[in-house]
């Protein structure tokens, strides 16, 4: 068992239809047709959505995604419409909201790796690939690919994982031409973050789009390139062989794990709230990320 520990009741704002409430986002439809995106401050980890908030986390998530779309506008055009709030809408929703275009998504989740780490490892070892995709021998924990690959996957509800599925399956799916597509959009947006991250001394380790479709056009939806949806890596730190320090809440799940959780990840019970350290040092890993990779001060 798995999902929201507790689920947040939907604010109701004049003019707006709750759609959705996701593990960090909530949506919503205006009477324009528009959806509205907010990112909330929860954080998530094992498939459970925590009972505890980071304070500030959607508002670098929402203006790191912004901050990411004007860099990549010209391989793929962004849903982003207005971060103009709604009218009525609470004060907390300035630089969490975005109004976007409604697309029809593909129900395909766009992996590109560059590395070797988290699940592709567990199956490197294996049987020396990754997602079907045959790797040279010699590879460890944190080693970097011959060359960027792209695994999709499927996504999941709330509380469940999403499903790796290998190329031909989504070609099946979805149409040979259409996942084309978002294999080579997927690995050229990877490699223009990827050389943009390593000038700042980050490392790109993997990352993961969500795509849809307006009309014909193809265009980049939901947050790109945070902590929350790639792994980030300090570049003076990595050396292969082990887990790398991280920019992502790996430190939230070796909380959770550790005997002063007092949490059984086996059981059947809802992870417990955060302590106070613990929610501080994952603010302090945004903030890092935010800053490092635009160069800008978090206010």
């Amino acid at each position: 068992m798995s999902g929201f520990v507790t689920k947040p009741e939907p604010v109701q704002v004049p003019g707006l239809v709750h759609l959705h409430t996701g593990k960090v986002r909530d949506l919503y439809r205006a009477e324009n047709g528009d959806l509205v995106m907010v990112a909330s401050d929860r954080t998530s980890a094992f498939d459970w959505v925590l009972p505890t908030d980071i304070p500030d986390k959607g508002r670098i998530l929402t203006q790191l995604s912004l901050w990411w779309f004007e860099r990549i506008a010209d391989i793929v055009p962004n849903h982003v419409i207005s971060t103009e709030v709604p009218a009525e809408a609470p004060a907390d929703w300035k630089g969490r909201t975005l109004i976007c275009r409604s697309l029809d998504m593909v129900p395909v989740e766009c992996v590109a790796r560059g590395y070797l780490t988290g699940s592709g490892l567990l199956e490197y070892r294996a049987d020396r690939t990754v997602c079907g995709i045959a790797l040279p021998e010699g590879l460890e924990d944190g080693s970097e690919l011959p060359g960027p690959i792209y695994t999709p996957a499927l996504k999941a509800e709330v509380g469940e994982h999403d499903e790796n599925v290998s190329y031909e399956e989504t070609a099946r799916r979805i149409g040979p031409e259409l996942a084309a597509t978002l294999r080579q959009t997927t690995l050229a947006v990877y490699s223009r973050a990827r050389d943009i991250a390593r000038e700042r001394g980050i490392i790109l380790a993997d990352t993961k789009f969500e795509f849809g479709l307006s009309g014909d056009e193809l265009v980049i939806g939901d947050e790109v390139l945070t902590p929350d949806s790639s792994r980030f890596w300090p570049a003076d730190r990595w050396e292969p062989g082990h887990a790398q320090p991280s920019y992502d809440k790996q430190f939230i799940r070796d909380w959770l794990t550790s005997p002063e959780s007092g949490w059984d990840r086996a059981s059947e019970l809802p992870p417990p709230a955060l302590p106070a350290d613990i929610v501080e040092r994952s603010r302090a890993k945004y903030v890092e990320a935010y800053e490092r990779l635009t160069g800008l001060t978090w206010a």
